[in-house]
């Protein structure tokens, strides 16, 4: 399952990797060129996670389903009071959404922890930690709100209940789903002493500058809120414009609202409304209610702040401009904040040591590595995406990308082992010293 190089690096299987791909992205496939139907605990998402839990048993990892539905591939072979090195990502996809976001860091992960493997025993040696993969439930938010609920009840900062108990459009709860694909677990989940997530960039930064790796220095931090506005219901023709309480105009309002919060701050703020659920949406009804799902994200907490007051009072004054009602439904606070700098460190001096040229990133968008970085050590770390596309199917990575990303995760494992877990140790001998 590896190569070794001509002097002495490890390296992944690059035909594996690839074909881990291709089959990961059969799960969902729609018919479209690129294109992947894979919503958190849908059936697809079964079928996928079912793979991954085959590919994992077949290899001898112990296969672990948690109460929140996070699947890990756990490899104890160090002892189970070694530290335990976390790497993964998701496997769930927006609708209509693109290959690569989320399983090539699964792929990745399962591929570099097999290239470690083969280059211990190639050596005799015994491995310094223990390793796993993960596949967290629900990082999309696509259809359950909010995002990143697997890794936020893992990293304590969602309670279990609440998480089982959100539900999509239709009224099915993330609980009931997951028993129907056989993904509501009972296991315990083994402990991160340290997490790293590799994903492809989803921008044109590392593309443009024609450099290989991004390790992500800090995350912004964003508000998601769902607020509605609330009108009555009326016929189109008869009734007169003055007479109208229009919840749809009073959602209007919000919408041009926020972009002019955004533009006065030079793009340090980025607002959207992604969702908007109008009832009873008739063309010849007035709408008695218009639902949004609300984004801030800015880089700094004391902005994101500022902004979530400034929004309350947009709400408040965009209703009473419709002359309708408002309610704020629920909100969802990520704080925003630093990736750990010794792993920044560890990748760059790995990625160096490899001949490949890094970029410091920040992310705007979330990711799981940001509630585990709350948890223990974590870090997002990027390979280009052709485009700078995401969440659509011409999101493309491209397989030397997808490898050197791959080798890069798998060199940072390595260093871990020879650290036996030691995130300092680990990144001063990598530093210190050309990579093994």
């Amino acid at each position: 399952m590896t190569q070794t190089l001509a002097n002495d690096r490890l390296a992944v299987d690059r035909p594996w990797l690839d074909a881990m791909m291709e089959e990961v992205s059969a799960f969902g496939a729609t018919g479209e060129p690129g294109a992947l139907n894979r919503m958190a605990a849908t059936t697809e998402h079964g079928k996928a996670r079912d793979w991954l839990c085959s590919l994992m048993e077949r290899r001898g990892y112990e296969v672990r389903v948690d109460p929140v539905g996070n699947v890990f591939g756990v490899l104890e072979t160090a002892g189970p009071d070694a530290p335990l090195v976390l790497v993964g990502s998701h496997l769930d996809s927006q609708p209509n959404g693109g290959r690569f976001d989320g399983a090539y860091g699964v792929v990745a992960a399962l591929a570099a922890i097999e290239a470690v493997r083969a280059h211990l025993d190639a050596r005799g040696e015994a491995p310094g930690c223990n390793y796993a993969v993960v596949d967290w439930t629900n990082e999309e938010g696509a259809r359950f709100q909010p995002s990143l609920l697997g890794s936020g009840v893992y990293a304590g900062e969602l309670e279990l209940d609440f998480a089982l108990a959100r539900e999509d459009g239709d009224g099915l709860s993330v609980g009931a789903e997951l028993a129907r694909i056989g993904y509501a677990g009972t296991d315990a989940a083994p402990r991160a002493d340290c997490y790293i997530e590799f994903h492809v960039e989803g921008d044109t930064a590392l593309e443009q500058s024609g450099r290989h790796i991004g390790p992500f220095e800090r995350y912004w931090g964003a508000l998601k809120v769902r607020a509605a506005m609330l009108g009555e219901r009326a016929h189109t023709g008869p009734t007169v414009m003055a007479e109208r309480k229009d919840a749809g105009l009073g959602a209007a309002y919000v919408m041009a609202g926020l972009r002019a919060m955004s533009d006065k701050r030079d793009g340090a703020l980025y607002t959207s409304v992604g969702r908007l659920v109008v009832e009873p949406n008739s063309p010849n009804m007035v709408p008695e209610r218009a639902t949004m799902f609300i984004e801030l994200r800015a880089p700094e907490q004391p902005m994101l702040e500022e902004a979530e007051a400034e929004l309350m009072v947009l709400l408040e004054e965009s209703a009473a401009r419709a002359s309708v009602g408002h309610e704020v439904i629920s909100v969802d606070r990520r704080q925003a904040g630093r990736f750990d700098p010794r792993l920044v460190a560890l990748c760059e001096a790995e990625a160096a040591a490899q001949g490949l040229e890094t970029m410091r990133l920040e992310t705007i968008g979330g990711h799981d590595a940001v509630p585990l970085s709350r948890y223990c050590p974590g870090i997002v770390i990027a390979v280009p995406s052709v485009g700078g596309i995401l969440h659509h199917p011409d999101e493309y990575t491209t397989p030397e990308d997808c490898e050197r990303g791959a080798n890069v995760l798998a060199a940072m494992l390595w260093r871990l082992h020879e650290a036996k877990g030691d995130l300092d140790a680990a990144t001063a001998r990598s530093e210190g010293r050309g990579a093994t």
